[in-house]
Parts: structure tokens; C-alpha cells; sequence
């Protein structure tokens, strides 16, 4: 026991005495009833822990009187969890999905699928989403947004806003663009379903995320069959 820090020894102690309180008013049928078998359970559990070596030993009773260190704990959430899920990245999690999709239909045409199609696509996303300037003013009736960049993000900007305008007329918005030197005006008239205070609130990106055409164009780009760039 001289290994052992004398707060450690305490602790043990405690805990044993816990443990012979718990299996002796469930062996004699006390007042503890069920409630007292989890808790006799638990403290057993504990105490299975305490005695497994010394390395468990030296997280001791910590500063706030927590069994153990941080490692331990994180230790056993990790192999309660399971397989991790998360891809690390979003846009790689996403080619995975559509890729998994791929994989997993026999259908599959894999003569036409692109994938760097889609992953060209998701640079754009991610370039308009996080490097585009968004200048946004209102105007009578609505709010023009002047989205401008440079290099890659440009580029970005001039091929995913006029696709989306594209989309909000599908989905009943009023809204145009216009080509800038540097970017793309865009242009969102108000209605009776988009009020002026909402658009002003949704702003540039809450206007861009209107839709739920994002998910399945990834897939139909993937296979081939959609270019989100094209006139239509």
C-alpha cells in the first residue's frame, strides 16, 4: 500500500465498505429492494475498476473529486460508441455517400459516372459559402446583393448564382442576376410568401440554401446526368 497516495487508500477503503453495506442488505432482503441490487451492482463495477492495476490507480480522486482521469473516461465512451461515423471533412463526407449509393445499385452505369465532376461542384460550395464577398443593399420592394470575388471563388460565384436564380424561379421566387466585372449581382424581389423583412434577414446565403435541390443534383451529377452549371 506505501505505493498508493493515502487519499487513494482512503478511497478504496470507502468504497469497499460501500460495496460489503450494499451485498449485505441485498442478501438479507432490506428496505434496498431492487434499487439496492443496481447500486450493490454499480459499486461492485466501481470497485472492479479501482483494482486494475496501478496505472488506474494514479488518477486517484482528482482536484473535484472525480474517480479517475479524463483519459479513462474517454476511454470507455469510445468503445461504448462504437465504429466511429464521422468522414472528418464535409465534402468528403459527402462524395462517400454518393459514392456508397453507387456502389450499393447494381444499375449503376459506371461508364458515366463522374465523380470530380461532383468534387469541382463542392470547391464551388464551398468557395461561394466561405470566401464571397456579399455586399447586400435594399431597393424598392426587395434586396440586391453584390456577391464579388477573386481567382477561384470568381469563378464560383459566376457559375453557381445564376444556377440558383434558375432554381428560385422553379420554386416561385422572383430573382435575377447580372454579371460584374468581379462577381454577380443578384437580385430577390419581395412577395406575399417571401416578405421584405424576410429576405433581409435570410440574406445572401439563406437565399442560396432555398431548395432542396442540392442533395439529388449531387447524386444525378455524379452519374453523369446533370451539369448544376448548364443554361437552362
Amino acid at each position: 500500500m506505501s505505493k498508493f497516495p493515502w487519499k487513494t487508500t482512503l478511497a478504496v477503503s470507502a468504497l469497499l465498505a460501500a460495496t460489503a453495506y450494499a451485498v449485505a442488505q441485498i442478501s438479507s432482503g432490506g428496505p434496498m429492494g431492487m434499487h439496492g441490487q443496481m447500486q450493490g451492482d454499480m459499486m461492485s463495477q466501481m470497485h472492479s475498476q479501482m483494482m486494475q492495476g496501478q496505472s488506474g490507480m494514479h488518477g486517484g480522486m482528482g482536484m473535484h473529486g472525480g474517480m479517475g482521469g479524463h483519459g479513462g473516461m474517454h476511454g470507455q465512451q469510445s468503445a461504448a460508441t462504437g465504429t466511429p461515423t464521422m468522414p472528418g471533412q464535409d465534402a468528403f463526407g459527402t462524395i462517400q455517400e454518393i459514392v456508397q449509393i453507387l456502389q450499393s445499385d447494381p444499375k449503376t452505369d459506371w461508364s458515366k459516372v463522374n465523380i470530380d465532376a461532383l468534387r469541382q461542384h463542392l470547391i464551388d460550395m464551398n468557395e461561394v459559402t466561405l470566401h464571397a464577398a456579399a455586399a447586400q443593399r435594399m431597393i424598392d420592394n426587395g434586396i440586391e446583393i453584390t456577391v464579388t470575388g477573386e481567382g477561384r471563388t470568381f469563378e464560383a460565384i459566376k457559375r453557381m448564382v445564376p444556377a440558383h436564380v434558375n432554381e428560385l424561379h422553379e420554386i416561385g421566387w422572383s430573382a435575377k442576376s447580372e454579371d460584374l466585372p468581379n462577381g454577380v449581382k443578384l437580385t430577390v424581389l419581395a412577395s406575399e410568401a417571401q416578405p421584405l423583412t424576410k429576405l433581409k434577414a435570410l440574406g445572401f446565403m439563406g437565399i442560396m440554401v432555398q431548395g432542396g435541390h442540392h442533395q439529388p443534383h449531387h447524386l444525378m451529377m455524379a452519374m453523369g446526368q446533370f451539369d448544376m452549371h448548364r443554361p437552362r
